[in-house]
């Protein structure tokens, strides 16, 4: 045989034995990393060209099917990856919030316990005795001299005159002074000092009836009580303290803020009532209609039973015909549910004589009961206590004595004229 075809044989048979190994070991490898792999069938190949073997058919194949194998594995594989990675991350649980601390209630106000009506009038005495002008005190050290002469009685009727007692009341009072033999006739202090203290009583007026209709036995209930003046005479502030008086003997009281033109009034009357107790019917705006309120607060007052009612009302007297229209008509509604027993004139008691021409406006407009007359000691003559009277025909029923929420009392003549000769 010829030794290249001995050569060609071994070759061949190499080639095969290389085959034959390489197919086993694929086939090794793709039952151990995809045997599921195996069961597919794979892809028939193209027709193989002439001088190919089965052989080499079945390993190229087997070669292809283990990619594919592969690339399906990776990419189930991956595929979980991505849907976890795709997840978004569960929120995490808010904190829950602490419950705010309930607010303790505020503590009610203290309502404080007025003084009484019989301790003001000592303090009366005693203020007035104080007075920058007691003219009782002038008129005594006049008439105790000895020989009075003509010039001495004038100055009699100058400190009268100074003291806002009036021209006519002065006059009469000088005249009263000269006929009574105590003062012309002796020379004892003691009794020129009774003799005037008698004499300024008459002037006075020591039997007028000065009792509020509130405080007289059989009076209606609720006692209507309506305040007028001008601004800026304390008619807010002694609405205030009249409620206290009031609240001291054990009355019921109700106010109506009926001052709806002037922004703090209603505040202030609040204020006052809040002190003791007292409930403010008030409007919710500023500028309401004055007689309304009055209206409201007559129908609280009766249906709450209370024993008085006082109502604020305005004081601007640069409108005197509209104000005095305003006051008529609010004395009218009120009256459509309580009667009015009431109306009292705030006067400012250191405005002297200048004080009687608005005091005369009201009591024109309206019709007054009684006077007030504030800020009496200090400052105050006095003799407004007499000129008012007679020029108004009503009593002084209250006074003024200062600032405290306890300085207004019941005017008493003798307490005054011993507070004034003191």
């Amino acid at each position: 045989m010829d030794t290249n075809v001995i050569i060609g044989i071994v070759i061949a048979a190499i080639v095969v034995v290389a085959i034959v190994v390489g197919v086993i070991v694929a086939r090794t490898k793709k039952n151990a990393t995809a045997p599921a792999a195996s069961a597919e069938t794979p892809t028939p190949a193209p027709a193989a060209s002439a001088g190919e073997s089965g052989p080499v058919e079945a390993a190229a194949g087997t070669a292809e099917s283990a990619a594919e194998s592969t690339a399906e594995s990776a990419q189930s594989a991956a595929g979980p990856a991505e849907e976890t990675a795709a997840e978004p991350a569960a929120p995490e649980a808010a904190p829950t919030p602490e419950a705010a601390p309930t607010p303790e209630p505020a503590p009610a106000p203290a309502v404080e316990t007025p003084e009484s009506a019989g301790s003001r009038l000592t303090r009366l005495k005693a203020r007035l005795a104080k007075s920058a002008n007691p003219f009782g005190k002038a008129l005594f050290n006049i008439l105790a001299k000895d020989n009075l002469s003509e010039a001495d009685w004038e100055d009699v009727e100058d400190t009268l005159l100074l003291a806002d007692v009036g021209a006519e009341a002065s006059e009469k009072l000088v005249e009263d002074l000269r006929t009574d033999a105590r003062v012309a006739g002796s020379h004892d202090p003691a009794q020129v000092r009774a003799a005037l203290r008698e004499k300024l009583l008459d002037l006075v007026g020591r039997d007028a009836d000065r009792r509020l209709n509130a405080d007289k036995p059989g009076a209606a209930a609720p006692s209507v009580i309506i305040m007028v003046g001008v601004n800026g005479t304390g008619k807010t502030t002694t609405a205030g303290k009249l409620a206290r008086l009031f609240v001291a003997e054990g009355k019921h009281v109700v106010m109506g803020a009926a001052d709806t033109f002037r922004a703090a009034a209603a505040d202030q009357l609040e204020t006052w009532g809040a002190k003791v107790g007292v409930p403010v019917v008030r409007s919710d705006k500023d500028g309401a209609d004055p007689a309304s309120v009055a209206f409201e607060a007559s129908a609280r007052a009766k249906e709450d039973g209370a024993d008085v009612l006082i109502i604020d009302t305005a004081g601007r007297l640069q409108n005197k015909a509209n104000l005095m229209d305003e006051l008529g008509k609010i004395r009218r509604v009120t009256e459509k549910n309580l009667p009015v027993d009431e109306v009292l004139l705030v006067l400012d008691a250191t405005t002297g004589q200048n004080g009687m021409t608005q005091a005369k406006v009201f009591a024109e407009a309206i019709g007054i009961t009684g006077v007030v007359l504030t800020k009496l000691d200090g400052s105050a003559k006095g003799g407004i206590v007499v000129s008012v009277q007679k020029e108004l025909g009503v009593p002084v029923k209250l006074v003024g004595l200062g600032e405290g929420p306890d300085d207004l009392a019941p005017f008493d003549p003798e307490g005054f004229v011993d507070g004034i000769l003191a």
